[in-house]
């Protein structure tokens, strides 16, 4: 699937791996829920059900730039959409300058990721989730993550993220209940680690890209592949 073209089968197993036998075998149980699931209605207190995450670069009314971990992003084409806290240092940044970094890190970087949840950029340090928000000057030095210039945009990249991707805000708004910012951004430029890049080409090989990934507030990766579209860039034989 990408954006609104639904492409009926679009999904394909895999065919031509030699360990076929053992793929499946990683699945087992998968089946029983061909035939439906007897649901419960639950109440989650919150809704992280598996997003990838983001440290967002922005800049601050000093020039320094400020990070924050965040992980409700989501793209279509060119365009990226972000929601944070209305009230954050990030937020405010981002109406003041329109601009941004999405850094993505890799597995490797799940405890300075978590560690940046523990700090912020405003003055005043507020209490979220359960624990204290210590205001904090540098975000890089205190997690122990390099700095990178950008191109297009003032902020600093991360250099630690093997995924880049430079932005400009072409819209933002707080969603209904005034509690978020949603903003809307468009793609200037991306840089990657040649290391996951296929090489002549500008794809990113999925084999070799394992994104963060935030889940019911616990830090994951991708497992192994299932399957592939059947308009992938990098299908796999």
């Amino acid at each position: 699937m990408e954006g609104s073209s639904c492409h009926i089968g679009g999904m394909t197993s895999v065919q031509a791996h030699s360990d076929d036998h053992t793929h499946h075998a990683d699945h087992t149980g998968d089946n029983d829920h061909l035939n439906g699931i007897d649901h419960i209605t639950i109440d989650p207190g919150m809704l992280y059900y598996g997003n990838t995450v983001v440290l967002l670069s922005t800049l601050n009314p000093d020039g320094t730039t400020n990070i924050a971990p965040m992980s409700s992003t989501w793209a279509l084409g060119h365009t990226i959409v972000l929601g944070m806290g209305v009230g954050s240092r990030t937020a405010t940044n981002l109406r003041e300058r329109g601009e941004a970094v999405l850094n993505l890190p890799g597995v490797e970087l799940w405890k300075q990721v978590e560690r940046l949840g523990d700090t912020t950029g405003n003055t005043r340090g507020q209490v979220q989730h359960g624990h204290g928000s210590v205001p904090c000057a540098d975000k890089f030095a205190a997690v122990g993550l390099d700095r990178q210039p950008s191109q297009t945009v003032s902020c600093d990249r991360v250099a630690q993220c093997r995924l880049q991707i430079e932005v400009r805000v072409v819209g933002a708004a707080p969603d209904a209940d005034g509690h978020f910012l949603i903003a809307q951004t468009h793609v200037q430029m991306v840089h990657a680690d040649p290391a996951i890049v296929v090489p002549g080409t500008s794809h990113v090989d999925p084999r070799l890209w394992k994104p963060l990934i935030y889940n019911f507030r616990h830090y994951h990766t991708l497992g192994s592949q299932v399957g592939e579209s059947a308009i992938t860039e990098t299908p796999s034989a």
